[in-house]
């Protein structure tokens, strides 16, 4: 057997550097890398040696740098991924609120901490934790919860094994999902001798997994009784490439589609079988289908509380789930008829059983009715009004074209956008509402951007998520890679200031006048933004943000747009109850009130059912 003698680091960076997908493209587009005394010595020589064959790229927060890989994937449709290295302690700790947002998504990233010592001869090291009663366990088993695979790496030849379990769970469309190698520092220097054939090039072609026949003969039966059958619409559509599988089965059997937040642009905002969002933040002509519909056909959706309205969206007494997914955990969920598989085949071929069996087409005025209060929702205000969410969204949606992206990811923006986004292409639409964390937003449009370097990609973000991170503007601008920043100041958490008013409480805490301080607050955001590198503005009306983004768009690097927006208003058309438990004791009128109100909607909430 031909040897070849490398540090462990390196074994693992040239391995990740032969791993390629299915177009024959390597899979890792590179490795986010912050260093430390972790992992400097080893991986960080490793990745200097290793080039342009696995680029580093550095980043200025280990959250962030972890959410533009994950962004990455999400923008390649899982095709390609990143890697992401620190060093152990407080740069590890940072990635676990990403390993988790990953998770969530199913999303691929491949986390590579650095860990304590295998040999324990420095004892403790520094920045290392240390559990009393365990001395095995380090910080990064805070990763296994979070992680699809977690290995430790405490001799190098583990890598011979967990390489290429890694490369599996990160391309296994079921399983797919955060990767975490904790990599023992001492072991990344040690050298071994390792098989020449470990090194050959690997193409990783995903599966395809037909449906199981009796599953399928089951799903045919049961839409073939239904009366009334709804499509819902998930990411998992887009990550099978079957968008056009889904447009075509939806046109031939005659079923509206109402597509998550996940799911979203799979169809065109104007085919007519696109119903729009579904469920907490639908469209009113998405959810009045849903609500009446007898089966609800699930492809490729985890069908969390916002997609179902908290369970209580089906209305229909003897309404049935199908739940088309590559996951069996997800295609099983509330007693669903179960249809596991690959989108695109399953769809293909029950559309094939289903033969010529065809629906009569949803009312067409709920859609025209629907984009009728989309675009008074958007239109252009008039007076001196501070603008609401919905009319930013409508200037930007104004000033862009078609091949555009839009990123958001918290508050009330998502919420927004899920109504009101019109997308004419699939991946037009990149919001993280899995985990629904703040501070994505604009590492997450670093990411598209690196994915998708052609596109104009344009980020949304409140004044709270700014605010929470926001140093991979700079980073963007150091690499070179454009994104457009609309920042909307409400002046604090506007989305969980309205959601407490609307449960009986106060503004309390959210808004940054009602949040205890001896200062008001008078954060600038466009000399902040500036500070970072980017070109930045303050507009003080929607005209004046249209014209600022005709100068966003022409500009060649990053650019920065702030205004002030109302924290008040949201769009009321569409929307759906969720479930957000009321206190059941108070001195308070308005808390009670709405106690009784909830207790009212928990009628129509049907878990397990």
């Amino acid at each position: 057997m031909n040897t070849i003698r490398l540090t462990a680091a390196q074994a693992m960076v040239r391995y990740l550097s032969v791993q390629y997908n299915a177009d024959n493209v390597p899979f890792f587009g590179g490795c986010w890398a912050i260093f430390g005394h972790g992992n400097v010595a080893g991986i960080g020589e490793a990745l200097h040696g290793i080039g342009d064959a696995l680029p580093t790229w550095r980043a200025h927060n280990e959250q962030g740098m972890a959410h533009a890989a994950i962004a990455y994937a999400k923008a390649s449709n899982r095709k390609r991924a990143m890697a992401v290295t620190t060093s152990i302690g407080p740069g590890a700790t940072n990635m676990v609120t990403a390993a988790a947002l990953a998770h969530v998504n199913r999303l691929p990233v491949l986390l590579i901490p650095g860990d304590v010592f295998a040999n324990r001869a420095p004892d403790p090291v520094l920045q290392q934790i240390e559990d009393f009663g365990d001395a095995t366990i380090s910080v990064n088993d805070c990763f296994k919860p979070v992680s699809r695979y977690f290995d430790r790496i405490s001799r190098p030849e583990h890598l011979l094994t967990a390489l290429p379990r890694a490369m599996a769970t990160l391309t296994d469309p079921a399983d797919c999902g955060p990767v975490t190698l904790a990599f023992c520092q001492d072991v990344q220097a040690e050298a071994y001798d390792w098989p020449e054939s470990f090194f050959a090039p690997k193409t990783w072609k995903p599966r395809r997994p037909r449906p199981d026949q009796d599953e399928l003969a089951a799903a045919v039966e049961a839409i073939k009784q239904a009366k009334n059958p709804v499509i819902i619409a998930g990411g998992g559509v887009h990550y099978a490439n079957a968008c056009a599988t889904l447009r075509d089965f939806a046109h031939k059997h005659g079923i509206g589609v109402g597509e998550t937040q996940a799911g979203k642009s799979a169809l065109p905002w104007d085919d007519d079988l696109n119903l729009g969002s579904i469920g907490v933040t639908g469209a009113s002509s998405a959810n009045a289908i849903a609500e009446n519909a007898d089966l609800i056909i699930a492809v490729g959706t985890r069908l969390q509380d916002f997609t179902t309205g908290s369970w209580a969206l089906f209305k229909h007494p003897d309404r049935r789930i199908l739940g088309l997914n590559i996951a069996a955990f997800d295609g099983s969920k509330h007693n669903a008829l179960p249809l596991i598989g690959d989108a695109k085949v399953v769809l293909r071929e029950l559309s094939e059983a289903l033969g010529d069996h065809r629906f009569e087409q949803p009312d067409p005025a709920l859609k025209r009715d629907w984009i009728a209060a989309v675009d008074a929702a958007t239109a252009t205000p008039t007076g001196n009004t501070l603008p609401t969410d919905a009319q930013v969204i409508g200037a930007v949606q104004r000033s862009l074209d078609e091949d555009s992206i839009v990123v958001c990811a918290a508050g009330g923006l998502p919420g927004e956008l899920h109504k009101l986004w019109k997308t004419a292409k699939p991946n037009g639409y990149h919001v993280e509402y899995g985990y629904s964390c703040m501070g994505y937003e604009i590492a997450g449009g670093l990411g598209v951007k690196m994915a998708r370097p052609e596109q104009e990609v344009v980020v949304m973000v409140g004044d709270g998520s700014y605010m929470m991170m926001n140093s991979e503007l700079a980073t963007s601008v150091m690499l070179g890679h454009k994104i457009i920043t609309v920042i909307l100041d409400n002046r604090g958490f506007g989305c969980i200031n309205r959601l407490q008013m609307a449960t009986g409480g106060e503004s309390f805490n959210n808004l940054l006048d009602t949040a205890r301080h001896v200062e008001p607050a008078a954060i600038d955001f466009t000399a902040h933004a500036a500070s970072m590198g980017a070109i930045a503005e303050k507009v003080s009306s929607i005209d004046e943000l249209e014209e600022a983004m005709t100068r966003a768009r022409a500009a060649t690097k990053s650019y920065a747009i702030v205004i002030d927006t109302d924290p008040l208003p949201s769009t009321e058309a569409g929307g759906h109850w969720w479930d957000v438990a009321v206190p059941e004791v108070s001195v308070r009128p308005s808390v009670n009130e709405a106690r009784e109100n909830y207790q009212t909607a928990l009628k129509n909430q049907r878990p397990g059912d």
